[in-house]
Order: structure tokens, then C-alpha cells, then sequence
């Protein structure tokens, strides 16, 4: 994970230099070869090569966080809608195919004319096609242009495939974390009542003083402030999870599991390179670039002449619209056109594709410096919740012995109860937390496999 800046400069600079040598023809394993060889490179996440990250999810051990994540690949709104953007750019592919073959039809037409006192009658029936010779490549690039866009928008769903399973597992984390901190709230102000009522006694009696009493009144209403928060921060995670399954909030409804948080969750990648080499953002990014880099090569080939071929073949009636007595007639015409005085214009459009080219290059690359780094970052933010869950672990152990020493302290009258009452506070705190520092930890795990997402999101089921 530890690596120089000089080095990772370095390596951005090859990567620079291997994908510039690319940008004039694009083929898309190569460029992807050369993100893996890049990412290698780096060596980020070598210490997580292990198991196979495919449902990564399924380590919490929960049923029913599972069939949220099915009920959301299925259900999810902005899924289905990419999903038919997807179909509709499939079918605009399928168009620009079309344009291969001869275009046309068949034409049936029937007419009378009148002047003064002569009528005219006429029919005919035709069948005409034209044929657009593909001599320069235009159509040709037209329709990689298209199937670019098409393949751009498989990768987009993909992308958003991984965005709604990631938010679906930290949604539960969050949802079951709060619940967790919710309960520990409220048995921590059941403890603050029953003292309270024991004070309350002892004041009567002339044993305790009333400062000890309104020390915990306040603590008392400390930690009831905290009940509508937590009950909000509960519900706005039931929520979050209700738009991504595509119901209701009042449809969703969750049972306690908080024993995720003492199951084995680990993060383990079995070709960390390819986990960010494939990711969808890339693919997406790449597929851009050849999309603009084939409407560059269309703009281009309009520069030259289009030649076609227009033909029909039919039967012509003079003198009746019924189609009899009639005579067969044809025509062949081949056609060269050649946009000569237009070319100020196209040429302005062929240096505006250009450019629209290598800004999606460039774009290209930045998507995978940033994949690389947002990878990186992934990891730094993992190192650093497991640590600080460590600490907060040790502080809670350290603070709920120091409580159960002080209240064996005031049990026998070695201290006053506000010691007491001071021990009893810190270890709340610690023990919240505690809570808190587990979320962080879950989530962050999660937020490391929504980085190296390259691998395990091509295992989601495509509805």
C-alpha cells in the first residue's frame, strides 16, 4: 500500500506514454492490457490477494441482507431505466447496420388529371431501392461509432449495478449500526432512571445531596436529547434502502441482525490489478473515446464523394388507375456526389470531431488515474478505520473496568458519587464510540470493494 510519490509519478508518466501510443487506432484489450500493466506497476493491494471477491457480501451472513441486494438488482428504478437505455442504443446499432444493405420499397400509385374536358388516367407499381456505397469507410465508422456508444452504456449499467449493490450494504451497515447504538441509548437511560430513583430516595433520607441528584438529572437528559437523533438516523437508512429495492419505506421491514458486525468480513482480492483494470468507469471511459474516434474517422469520409446506385423495377398503365395493360420499365442509375462546395463546412466539422477526439482521450486517462487513486484511497481508509476501531475497543475496555471499580469503590464509601458518576459517563461515551468505530470499519470495507469493483461486477446478474 506503501509506495513514493517519485514512483507514482513515474508511473503515471508510463501510463501516459503506453496509452498515447494507442490513441491513433483504438483496440480496446490493448488498452486494457495496458491499464493492468500500469495497475501491476503500482503494486496497490498485492497484501489482499486471497479469496475470490465475487458476492463479497454474502461473508456478513445474512439472509436478509441478501435478498435486498436481489430485490434491488431487480427492482431498482435507475437499473431498469439503464437497462432500456441500453436496449434503445442496441436498436440504434442495429440502424446504423441497416445502413449496409440497399434501402427502399414498394410503391403502388394510381392517378386521374383533368384539363377542360380531357382526362388522364395512369397507373403504376414500382419497386425502388437505393444503395449507398461504402467505398470510404463512412458508414463503416458510423456504425462503430455506434456500437462504441452501445457497449459505453453496457458499461454504464454495469457502473451503476455496482454504485446500487454497494449503497444496499452500507445501508444495512448503517441501518443495523444505528439500531445497535438506538438500544444501547436506551438501556443507558434505564440505567440513568433507576439511579435516579435511588438518589431520589437517599435525598429524603438525608444520605445523598441534591447536587448528585441533578448531576444525573442532566446526564438523563444528555442522552434522551440523543433518542430523536438516532431514531431519525434509523429511519433515513430504512428509507435509503426502500428507494434502492424500489418499494415504500412502510413496505421494508428489517429484523434486528447486529451479529454482522462480530462475523469474519474481510477484505480479500483474488487479481487485485484486474479488479481495477476492469472497472466499469474505465470500460465506459475507453468505449467514449472510441466512439469519438470513429465519428473523427465518419467526419473525415464525409470529405469524400458518396457514390450510390438508385434502381426500380415496375409496370406503368396509361390510360387506367387499375393496372391493366400495362408495361414493364426500369431504370438503373448509378450516382456520384460529391459535396464540393460544402467543404468549408464539413472540413469545420471534421477539426470539431477532432478535438471532441482527444478531449475523450484525455478524459480516458484521467478515469484511470483517478480509478487508480480512488483504489489507493480505498485502502488508506480501510488502514485507518481498523486502527482506530482498535483503539476504541481498548478505550471501552479500559473504561467500563475503571466503572466497575469505581462503583465497587462507592459501594464501600472510598469515593463520592460523583467519581461515580464520572466513570459511568466515560464509558458511555466510549462505548458509543465503539459502535461508531465498528460502522466506520464495515463501511469502509465496503467502499474498498466498491473500488476494486472490476471483477466482482461482472458476476451481477443482468436482469
Amino acid at each position: 500500500m506503501n509506495r513514493s510519490l517519485n514512483k507514482f509519478t513515474a508511473t503515471a508518466l508510463l501510463i501516459s506514454t503506453v496509452l498515447s501510443g494507442c490513441a491513433s487506432q483504438i483496440n480496446a484489450p490493448e488498452h486494457l492490457q495496458s491499464v493492468e500493466s500500469f495497475v501491476a506497476e503500482t503494486n496497490i493491494a498485492d497484501q489482499l490477494k486471497g479469496q475470490d471477491e465475487v458476492n463479497w457480501w454474502q461473508q456478513l451472513q445474512s439472509t436478509q441482507l441478501n435478498q435486498l441486494v436481489d430485490d434491488a438488482l431487480a427492482n431498482n428504478y435507475d437499473l431498469k431505466t439503464s437497462q432500456l437505455q441500453l436496449k434503445s442504443a442496441l436498436a440504434l446499432l442495429g440502424a446504423e447496420e441497416a445502413e449496409y444493405f440497399p434501402q427502399g420499397g414498394a410503391y403502388v400509385n394510381g392517378q386521374s388529371t383533368g384539363i377542360g374536358d380531357t382526362i388522364t388516367r395512369q397507373s403504376s407499381a414500382n419497386l425502388a431501392l437505393s444503395w449507398q456505397l461504402d467505398l470510404f469507410g463512412r458508414i463503416n465508422a458510423l456504425v462503430d461509432a455506434a456500437d462504441a456508444s452501445a457497449m459505453s452504456q453496457g458499461e454504464q449499467l454495469r457502473a451503476l449495478q455496482v454504485e446500487v449493490v454497494s449503497s444496499v450494504v452500507t445501508g444495512y451497515i448503517s441501518y443495523q449500526g444505528n439500531k445497535q447504538k438506538l438500544d444501547i441509548l436506551n438501556q443507558q437511560i434505564i440505567a440513568l432512571e433507576q439511579s435516579i430513583d435511588v438518589l431520589e430516595a437517599r435525598v429524603q433520607e438525608g444520605i445523598a445531596n441534591e447536587l448528585d441528584l441533578n448531576r444525573t438529572r442532566a446526564q438523563l437528559a444528555q442522552q434522551q436529547a440523543l433518542l430523536p437523533e438516532a431514531s431519525y438516523a434509523q429511519y433515513r437508512d430504512l428509507s435509503t434502502l426502500a428507494v434502492l429495492t424500489g418499494r415504500l419505506t412502510g413496505d421494508l421491514n428489517l429484523v434486528d441482525e447486529q451479529s454482522i458486525f462480530t462475523t469474519d468480513f474481510t477484505v480479500t482480492l483474488a487479481e487485485p490489478n484486474k479488479s481495477i483494470a476492469l472497472r466499469p468507469d474505465i470500460s465506459q471511459a475507453l468505449y467514449n473515446f472510441s466512439q469519438a474516434s470513429s465519428l473523427s474517422v465518419a467526419a473525415s469520409r464525409a470529405l469524400y464523394p458518396e457514390v450510390s446506385l438508385d434502381a426500380f423495377i415496375g409496370v406503368l398503365s396509361l390510360g387506367n388507375t387499375q393496372l391493366s395493360d400495362t408495361e414493364k420499365n426500369w431504370q438503373i442509375a448509378p450516382q456520384i456526389e460529391w459535396s464540393l462546395l460544402s467543404y468549408p463546412a464539413l472540413l469545420a466539422q471534421r477539426d470539431s470531431q477532432e478535438y471532441l477526439s482527444e478531449a475523450a482521450y484525455n478524459q480516458y486517462q484521467n478515469v484511470v488515474l483517478k480509478a487508480v487513486n480512488d483504489s489507493e484511497l480505498s485502502l488508506r481508509l480501510l488502514s485507518k478505520s481498523m486502527e482506530q476501531k482498535k483503539y476504541a475497543d481498548r478505550r471501552f475496555n479500559f473504561a467500563n473496568k475503571a466503572f466497575i471499580q469505581a462503583n465497587s469503590m462507592y459501594q464501600e464509601g472510598q469515593i463520592p458519587y460523583l467519581e461515580l458518576l464520572d466513570a459511568r459517563q466515560d464509558v458511555l461515551i466510549a462505548q458509543e464510540n465503539t459502535v461508531n468505530a465498528q460502522i466506520i470499519s464495515s463501511i469502509a470495507k465496503v467502499n474498498a470493494y466498491q473500488a476494486f469493483n472490476g471483477r466482482w461486477s461482472f458476476g451481477l446478474t443482468s436482469l
